[in-house]
């Protein structure tokens, strides 16, 4: 019999706000790749599933930081326009933030880009610049607007709220998920956010810990990823808390993107095929001095935003 007097479940206690899907992301365990690379020892290669996020990227967590702590400083409000240069996620990203805020927003970006990420971007409302010369030239077009009145450049290559999400987040969530076992911190660098808010944070708790980054070799060219000229250096990079930079091909992040599909189950961008062959990389080198050790990697985005460029039925 049921009891009458049991309180009712209030099912709206369940629902919650888009900005609080924002990160906590799941830590996943490759559980083929390490051995069919060679890796046999007890070293752990973990990847960080930020495709997980509301607009599916790692770029949601600078991009609600960004126009999160803008507001709080009284520095934007809701019906103003907002105008960034991304080489996609993060435009997605704060295309997304902006529909849930109220902004209009405005976005220039390499034409090279893929149709799947100007798609994206339009369908959360956003006006698209594509831009012929590069994400050094959709940077400088950018400000160029704000000059003339056109809306406010939010800067994730100079604002330290971009770094400060990775800090506040990524590292955090990184050091709970591993119980402070993590030994090495792996990740692509564009922006430089993603490495240098969580290598700082993930420093702070064990200074020991490995961090290292992944740039393109002199020729390739990985969307994502960057080899900025020093003039476009951005102003949030933290050379302090990275221990080592590690070059790679366009042509082996695109193999280590199919072989995560293929082996894992785990349907990512190039830049997150390069974040794991890096990852196998140190897992080969340390097997024997560090059969204990746990390496975590950044997988960026989803791997649905390159379908159109046929990579994934590539050899």
């Amino acid at each position: 019999m049921s009891n009458s007097t049991q309180t009712p479940v209030n099912f709206f206690d369940q629902v919650t706000t888009l900005s609080n899907c924002v990160g906590n992301t799941p830590l996943v365990s490759l559980q083929r790749l390490p051995q069919l690379e060679g890796v046999d020892t007890q070293v752990q290669v973990l990847a960080k599933l930020e495709g997980n996020n509301p607009a599916s990227s790692v770029k949601d967590r600078p991009a609600f930081n960004m126009i999160h702590q803008a507001e709080k400083r009284g520095q934007i409000k809701p019906g103003d326009t907002l105008i960034e240069a991304t080489s996609g996620n993060t435009g997605i990203a704060l295309a997304m933030v902006a529909a849930m805020r109220g902004y209009n927003m405005i976005l220039l970006m390499p034409t090279n880009s893929t149709q799947e990420r100007k798609d994206a971007m339009a369908a959360y409302g956003a006006t698209l610049i594509e831009v012929d010369e590069g994400i050094e030239a959709a940077r400088d077009q950018a400000l160029q607007l704000q000059a003339e009145g056109k809306g406010i450049v939010l800067n994730q290559f100079a604002n330290p709220d971009n770094s400060a999400a990775h800090y506040e987040t990524t590292g955090p969530e990184l050091w709970r998920q591993t119980a402070g076992r993590i030994t090495h911190f792996i990740s692509s660098m564009g922006t430089t956010g993603t490495i240098s808010g969580t290598g700082k944070y993930l420093k702070e708790q064990n200074p020991d810990i490995q961090v290292i980054g992944l740039q393109p070799d002199d020729e390739s060219s990985i969307a994502g990823i960057r080899r900025w000229p020093e003039e476009y250096k951005p102003e949030i990079y933290d050379p302090t808390v990275i221990d080592r930079t590690m070059d790679i091909s366009q042509y082996t992040a695109e193999v280590y993107m199919r072989k995560l599909a293929r082996t894992e189950g785990i349907l990512a961008g190039v830049s997150s095929g390069a974040a794991a062959w890096a990852a196998i990389q140190v897992a080969k080198e340390i097997k024997d001095t560090q059969p204990d050790a746990v390496i975590a990697f950044i997988v960026c985005d989803r791997g649905d935003r390159y379908l159109s460029t046929g990579l994934f039925t590539a050899e």
